[in-house]
């Protein structure tokens, strides 16, 4: 029989964007801890910050009364990496520091919530010694080894509402309106998105695209006596020249060490500046080539904030639950992760630094062809 932890002190921090759910996910944690289990629950503000600053508050019932339905954190978060941490206006290695602050609190496990930079980061730490267990989260559903990732829905959701309200401003005036949508790598949110509000055509990072290709579209619509278009756009969406150039890149980059390493990551650091983002300069070419009046509507923030869906309750709700079961049987070094209507663990190595693209020929890729919907390819 497998042994179980029966009291523990329990660290919990939220890092990276914020994203709905994050709260319920909290809650989760802490509620399940206090109903049987004589487990202490301590969150750190400011991500990987606060713990490195050694700034905490305890979660006990009086701090997660209330927070179900609450977007955002009440941990807060931020960017900032173990190893490159801000101070002082250098970037300094704390992870020594952190490790200190873990066993100052007498920490017997640390539960990071995040996305794919808080699982490098938390994979770092457990192998320093730390026990970590890591729970996904995350609006572009981009994490590897979960089926899906809380925060998604939500943002979908009103990702979704904004092209159907667009619907109407488009077809009165004759324009083509162009969505920009989150998704600086994936195209989840966009593909997701763009089926589900019916529009014209999607581009996502995975696909390239061409304006031309894109154009001839949207002009074919016209032909058929269409009177406006939707363009879903992820805002990492590329051409075809941008993701030849840094595909070559990046091959060179697989081989290269040293200095020379470090000049080809610069340069394609540049390229993605230069052939990503540009939403902007998508919209105005596509009014040169069709003589369609063009307008464009960035989302950005919107679809991290406000309350969370249902499902996304119910989703961090479950994670933050399952989490305690796997701390009780001292489970460490893993992400908790979705499958199905279950959960299971997966190794922090098999997961961090991976990214779960969207493949080309996805079930909603395929349908959204099927339905004549471009993706500019």
């Amino acid at each position: 029989m497998r042994k179980q932890m029966r009291s523990g002190h329990i660290g919990v921090l939220t890092s990276g964007g914020d994203t709905p759910g994050l709260n319920a996910a909290i809650r989760g944690i802490g509620k399940t801890a206090s109903q049987g289990h004589s487990m202490q629950v301590i969150g750190f503000k400011d991500g990987f910050r606060g713990l490195m600053e050694n700034r905490s508050v305890r979660l006990d019932n009086k701090m997660l009364s209330g927070i179900l339905t609450l977007g955002g954190t009440i941990l807060g978060t931020s960017r900032d990496k173990p190893h490159k941490m801000p101070m002082g206006g250098k970037i300094v290695d704390m992870t020594d520091v952190i490790v200190e602050n873990y066993y100052k609190n007498h920490l017997d496990v640390l539960v990071c919530l995040g996305g794919g930079g808080t699982l490098k980061n938390a994979y770092r730490l457990s192998k320093e010694g730390c026990n970590i267990i890591t729970l996904p989260k995350t609006i572009d559903n981009d994490i590897v080894g979960t089926d899906v990732t809380f925060g998604f829905d939500t943002a979908l959701g009103i990702a979704v509402e904004a092209i159907d309200r667009l619907h109407s401003t488009a077809s009165s005036h004759h324009r083509v309106i162009i969505v920009e949508i989150m998704g600086h790598k994936v195209g989840w949110l966009a593909l997701g998105a763009g089926m589900a509000g019916g529009a014209d055509a999607i581009l996502i990072p995975e696909i390239p695209y061409t304006i031309e290709k894109l154009a001839d579209s949207i002009l074919e619509r016209v032909s058929r006596g269409k009177r406006f278009s939707i363009v879903a756009v992820a805002e990492g969406a590329i051409t075809v020249e941008g993701a030849n150039k840094i595909r070559a890149v990046e091959r060179k980059l697989e081989k290269a060490e040293g200095d020379v390493r470090a000049k080809l990551k610069a340069q394609l650091s540049a390229l993605d500046t230069e052939y990503r983002g540009s939403t902007m300069e998508l919209a105005n070419e596509l009014q040169q080539i069709t003589g369609l009046e063009t307008r464009v509507t960035i989302l950005g923030h919107l679809q991290r904030g406000g309350t969370p869906s249902a499902l996304d309750r119910m989703l961090a709700t479950r994670l933050g639950t399952s989490a305690i079961d796997y701390i009780r049987e001292e489970q460490f070094g893993i992400m908790v992760a979705v499958d199905g209507e279950h959960t299971k663990t997966v190794p922090l190595q098999d997961v961090a630094g991976k990214i779960n693209y969207v493949p080309p020929d996805h079930p909603w890729v395929t349908s959204s062809r099927n339905l004549a919907t471009s993706f500019g390819d």
